[in-house]
């Protein structure tokens, strides 16, 4: 090296070019996303329109029902009453025949995440791939989908304040008490099962859920649906990024609510403290209210019976998997077993749990000295589970066990090898996961002691089910 040489004339150049990170190539979404968004969006829609035109079938025929026997005391007033309004119902069923489109309904923030979506995806195939003809399609089934949800919404405000108006215009007239009780359950029921279908919209599938976490990666993705969502329409942040809130010209402001009870009551102190406790009182029974009746949107919709929250559950809503294992330890006749159950509940209340299962017998030997796998015999089982208390169950049921080796399946058609079991017993449940519940169960056999031979009344099972 010529030390008369230019400082640095020689050094080594390590700039490392930086690439910008719009020309990264960006990941493609699953195949299935965009598919299984239009299937599930399809299938809500169905449902919610389909609920609908029972809900108003039966409404109708109710009021024609109550106008016929009206028509016999008071001619005019069944025709002032309810002409008018069967006549709306009727237009309300027959509109449901037709394509609506309509914005998001307020406060779902699942459809405001998917809309949002699928504007963003608009002129980005290479997310989509294979699949980006389909977007069209698809964006225009969560517009049909958001239309039906605010037509059900309309229908529900209809109904709302339309048995609001046969109470107080039937109020002169005796015998309907019963009739307005099925309206409101109806009303009731209509607005649970709209709900039930909202949380459908919720459980992701799996192309679904990886599409969404592939979204929330990308900076543009974010800023996106940080400007366009519909809480960001709700605070006036447009594309611009202006973040001056809405105009709220025409409400009361803190300071103008504080000095307006000011000017009422003074500077009494005790007025302000009954004030205060009266407030309070009140947050307390509508926080009571809230907790009872957590999916009512309206105080309008409040039932004047004991809902049954089973009624909005579909049958395979109902049905609870599960399973459980149970040890028997070796004696004089049988070696060291294990009972590996499967079984299928029905929901038919929500504190109780009715149904079946099959055990398989599982020989382990007779010791540590003696492990022997074999075949021991295989039950059949009935149950029903009643909530007690708290995570506390109270368990019962039937049971056929076949107990001896089985050497080829024409064994199990003689029944006279089978023994009968009638168990009742104590379980606690725990949660495991989001999906899945974990129980202890200790269960007393009545018929043990006269089985032959005899076999142990206490049983030790431990399970789950999801």
């Amino acid at each position: 090296m010529n030390l008369h040489d230019p400082v640095g004339s020689n050094r080594i150049d390590t700039t490392v070019t930086v690439r910008d990170s719009s020309s990264m190539k960006a990941p493609e979404l699953p195949a299935k996303y965009l598919s299984q968004v239009k299937q599930k969006s399809m299938h809500v829609e169905e449902q919610v329109n389909k609920r609908a035109d029972k809900a108003l079938s039966r409404l109708l025929r109710q009021e024609k029902k109550m106008k016929a026997r009206l028509w016999k005391v008071d001619s005019v007033a069944a025709g002032n009453i309810f002409s008018k309004s069967i006549d709306s119902l009727g237009s309300l069923k027959a509109g449901l025949k037709n394509k609506v489109t309509g914005k998001l309904p307020l406060g779902n923030s699942y459809l405001d995440s998917l809309g949002s979506s699928l504007k963003f995806l608009e002129g980005k195939g290479e997310l989509l791939g294979a699949s980006k003809g389909k977007l069209a399609g698809v964006t225009g089934n969560i517009e049909s989908l958001q239309g039906k949800l605010q037509q059900a919404e309309q229908i529900k405000a209809y109904i709302r304040e339309h048995k609001k108006q046969l109470k107080e215009q039937l109020s002169q007239y005796a015998g309907f008490a019963k009739d307005l009780q099925k309206i409101n359950k109806e009303a009731y029921y209509y607005g649970q099962q709209i709900n039930e279908y909202k949380s459908v919209l919720k459980d992701k599938k799996k192309a679904e859920a990886k599409a969404m976490e592939l979204l929330k990666k990308m900076p543009a993705y974010n800023d996106f649906l940080r400007k366009n969502s519909q809480l960001a329409s709700l605070f006036n942040l447009g594309a611009a990024g202006n973040n001056t809130a809405q105009s709220l010209e025409g409400l009361q402001t803190r300071t103008q609510v504080e000095q307006l009870i000011q000017q009422r009551l003074g500077n009494d102190p005790g007025a302000r403290q009954a004030v205060s406790q009266q407030m309070d009182q009140a947050k307390s029974q509508l926080n009571e209210l809230k907790n009872k009746f957590p999916d009512l949107d309206n105080a309008g919709d409040m039932p004047d019976f004991k809902p049954n929250p089973m009624k909005t559950k579909s049958f395979l809503q109902r049905l609870e998997f599960g399973g459980n294992i149970q040890f028997q330890k070796s004696s004089r006749y049988f070696p060291t077993t294990t009972d590996i159950a499967g079984q299928v509940g029905y929901k038919f209340h929500k504190n109780g749990t009715a149904g079946i299962g099959a055990s398989y017998k599982l020989g382990m030997g007779t010791g540590w000295n003696n492990i022997a796998i074999s075949h021991q015999g295989m039950g059949l089982r009935s149950f029903v589970d009643w909530k007690l208390k708290g995570t506390f169950f109270v368990n019962g049921g039937f049971e056929q066990n076949y107990v001896s080796t089985i050497t080829h399946s024409d064994q199990l058609k003689d029944w006279k090898g089978w023994q009968g079991s009638a168990l009742l017993g104590i379980s606690k449940k725990y949660k495991v996961s989001a999906k899945m519940k974990g129980n202890i169960m200790v269960l007393y056999d009545f018929l043990a002691k006269r089985n032959m031979p005899s076999t142990s009344p206490i049983k030790l099972r431990i399970g789950y089910n999801f």
